[in-house]
């Protein structure tokens, strides 16, 4: 199957029975090719596991060799918003060509992702018709609280993790996103990175891996 997205694409070693997937969704101005490398680390311990990284649909402008969930050159936070809908219709077009692909459920599926990428995959993971297994998110927020309330729609349990130092997108959305998951009853488990700015330190790596082995009940 051709995917409507262009997907960078990691099979499990030894032809070994796919049982899970983990959807890796890049941040503003990357690619799949980039969030994909979380996938050398993860992949020994994960052996029935599809690693998914899709490109975003749309060039990012300020980056054209990368691409964006969503357009960030307008300050109108209701423009962002109206345009993450557009990218969630497409990513929830494209989880259902990977179910069918690789016959799986949401059961089986993490969707993870780092900071746009994060902030699409809390939306994809609580507007769902069914949960997902988990979601991993690094250095997101939730874009609109009060328009995701009244769209939720599941209760996809997460992990979220963001750096100390972080001047892109402030710590203090760590603890806003907490706060609106333990308050419409969403299993959530946060960390704080010491000293780490906007990237995926080998810490944090390490503590999402840990959290997806334990909900893939490896």
């Amino acid at each position: 199957m051709t995917f409507c997205l262009n997907t960078t694409i990691i099979k499990p070693e030894n032809n070994e029975q796919i049982k899970n997937a983990i959807i890796l969704l890049h941040g503003y101005g990357g690619d799949g090719k980039d969030i994909s490398l979380l996938s050398l680390n993860w992949k020994r311990f994960l052996p029935n596991t599809i690693f998914l990284s899709p490109d975003g649909h749309e060039p990012c402008p300020v980056n054209p060799g990368g691409f964006q969930w969503f357009d960030l050159s307008s300050e109108n936070a209701n423009h962002s918003l109206e345009e993450s809908k557009k990218a969630e219709q497409k990513l929830f077009q494209y989880l259902e060509e990977v179910k069918i692909e690789y016959k799986l459920e949401n059961s089986c599926i993490c969707i993870s992702g780092f900071s746009q990428g994060c902030m699409m995959a809390i939306n994809i993971g609580l507007t769902a018709k069914e949960n997902f297994n988990c979601i991993v998110g690094f250095s997101g927020k939730i874009i609109d609280k009060d328009d995701l309330l009244k769209r939720k729609s599941s209760n996809t349990k997460m992990l979220l993790i963001h750096g100390d130092s972080d001047a892109v997108v402030p710590p203090t959305n760590l603890l806003e996103a907490k706060d609106f998951m333990i308050r419409n009853d969403i299993k959530i488990e946060t960390n704080m990175i010491k000293n780490c700015d906007h990237h995926i330190p080998v810490e944090a790596s390490s503590l999402a891996l840990s959290y997806i082995k334990k909900n893939f009940m490896i």
